[in-house]
């Protein structure tokens, strides 16, 4: 597992491993980035379906709960996929686009 950390944002990517590989060591290792916005990105999987980015979906809700961001990065699932609940992009970019939004949604209280 690999952070990195820009500003409030942290991008985490994943070395060749299963998804329940990356899953239990995203909890495991929570603490450390629980303040920041969080950008898991899943291009390293080949195969992905809707099925396991909803796996994401406890941990999603818990950090959005708690006032951060959390957004799934893969081209191999859209958002019109998945619930609303969980954020899905096919960019790192649109990624940080919607964590910039959300900020200024914060801020402003909406």
């Amino acid at each position: 597992m690999i952070f990195d950390k820009e500003g409030t944002t942290t991008i985490i990517d994943q070395e060749k491993k299963s998804l329940s590989t990356f899953l239990k060591n995203l909890e495991e290792q929570y603490s450390k980035v629980e303040n920041d916005n969080l950008i898991l990105n899943l291009f390293t999987f080949e195969q992905l379906s809707p099925g396991d980015v909803l796996e994401f979906l406890d941990i999603s809700n818990r950090h959005r709960n708690s006032g951060k961001s959390f957004v799934i990065v893969t081209d191999k699932v859209s958002y019109d996929q998945v619930p609303e609940e969980i954020v899905v992009t096919p960019t790192l970019q649109e990624a940080k686009d919607i964590i910039e939004m959300e900020e200024i949604e914060r801020d402003l209280e909406l």
